[in-house]
């Protein structure tokens, strides 16, 4: 890395961002630990959600809101890279959320796993959250309809999204897939 003002130089690692995606209810939560576990001498895994905080989720009139909570996700990422393994981020966000953002150059790719469930499946897991979670009805139309946007339109984003479904899925198969995901784009 160079800097623009001076031209000094120094070794910076720009290596894969891997986003395990998908709507509330998926089942990025609850894969995230058990991914640490499994890849954890390999990559660094992250919940999302320990950010979402007052000053970083104000919307933004940039069509996708959060810019903000994107942008110190990828510097954070960055940072932690450094340590020469890859971040695996656990949280919802899609590639016109990530790849229009300057801090996106920090990394060589971005790849992107989606956790997706049938409709009836969703809303039965957001409905059984407890209370405090305050999963309305038309919170809960509003993550199915995402899901079903990023159900159609995974394949033509840019980058595409891989889609794994977690409706019958166990834990196990979950994990699995996501390892096998993460292990084969994982730099040699």
């Amino acid at each position: 890395m160079a800097c623009a003002r001076c031209a000094h130089r120094w070794p910076f690692r720009r290596l894969p961002l891997f986003a395990l995606t998908g709507p509330s209810g998926a089942g990025k939560s609850t894969v995230g630990p058990a991914l640490a576990a499994r890849l954890g001498d390999r990559v660094v895994v992250l919940e999302q959600d320990v950010l979402w905080t007052a000053g970083l989720r104000e919307p933004e009139d940039d069509g996708y809101g959060q810019p903000r909570f994107r942008s110190t996700w990828l510097r954070m990422a960055a940072m932690i890279q450094q340590s020469g393994r890859p971040v695996v981020l656990c949280g919802t966000v899609v590639p016109p959320e990530f790849e229009p953002l300057p801090e996106r150059e920090l990394f060589s790719d971005i790849h992107y796993l989606a956790y997706l469930a049938q409709d009836e499946v969703l809303a039965a897991r957001l409905r059984a959250r407890p209370a405090w979670r305050q999963w309305s009805e038309p919170r809960i139309a509003e993550t199915l309809a995402f899901a079903r946007w990023l159900r159609a339109d995974a394949a033509s984003m840019c980058p595409p999204v891989t889609v794994f479904d977690t409706t019958r899925a166990t834990l196990d198969a979950a994990v699995d897939a996501a390892c096998e995901w993460i292990t084969a784009r994982l730099p040699g």
